[in-house]
């Protein structure tokens, strides 16, 4: 048996969201500071620049996580690699050099408590559910899942995408039923979702964030040639086309974060 005190039942601590197996927290305030911080920690917290972190209930399902993301776990915790053998070994790790994630994540099960390292990154709790089963996410922005969801590298529908939009040619996409945790460069509060329904959207620059795994996605020119792409002044942009659902930031991602 174990108590925890003074962490999420701090006046200084909030709960953001709570889904699945996932609690999500954020400092109000950053109390570790000294003088010559104060002011920077004071405007910070004003502005929403706050600590956040992860908190995983294993009682209520086992999760996978990116590789060195844990800061503590209390009770009765397993760690494992989640190989379930040479061949699985060589598929994530072939998964994992193509799509830029780290090539084994760590699973953790038992009924204790698992807290991941803090950041300065929302932390925004999706169900794969509500994307059909089945969601495509943009590079290095997965830090935890249900690990019943499961693991696959998904290329690009051609190959001049990722030769064209300077991108990798494979992202991450998790599949099946279960809660996943994302790192956002933007709040939950100001992503654009859109639902396409045999439609298609294209985007000038990196600002799609997860879409459905339903959608093609390739990178194409923003007009029917060369020449009006160029009196477009956009050239290459971000298309997804089908049916299915997106979050997008609004802004670019912040350089620092």
């Amino acid at each position: 048996m174990y108590q925890v005190a003074n962490f999420t039942d701090n006046d200084d601590v909030k709960v953001l969201s709570q889904l699945g197996p996932f609690q999500v927290v954020e400092y109000q305030r950053d109390l570790s500071v000294a003088p010559d911080s104060a002011m920077v920690a004071y405007y910070s917290a004003q502005m929403n620049v706050r600590k956040r972190q992860l908190v995983c209930d294993l009682q209520k399902a086992p999760v996978t996580i990116q590789a060195g993301a844990m800061q503590w776990m209390l009770g009765d915790v397993q760690a494992t690699t989640g190989i379930k053998g040479v061949g699985d070994l060589l598929g994530k790790a072939v998964r994992g050099k193509v799509s830029g994630e780290s090539a084994i994540k760590p699973e953790y099960t038992g009924s204790g408590l698992l807290v991941l390292e803090p950041t300065y990154r929302h932390l925004l709790l999706l169900d794969a559910a509500d994307w059909g089963g089945s969601v495509v996410l943009d590079d290095g922005l997965f830090l935890a899942c249900d690990s019943r969801l499961k693991h696959k590298a998904v290329m690009r529908s051609n190959l001049s995408s990722a030769v064209a939009g300077g991108e990798g040619l494979f992202n991450l996409s998790l599949n099946g039923q279960g809660v996943f945790c994302i790192e956002s460069h933007c709040p939950k509060e100001e992503l654009i979702e859109i639902t396409l329904q045999n439609d298609v959207l294209k985007v000038d620059g990196n600002f799609v964030i997860a879409w459905s795994g339903s959608l093609e996605f390739t990178v194409e020119r923003s007009g029917k040639s060369l020449l009006g792409s160029a009196a477009s002044g956009e050239g290459l942009v971000n298309v997804y086309r089908g049916s299915g659902k997106l979050l997008m930031m609004p802004t670019a991602q912040m350089p620092n974060v």
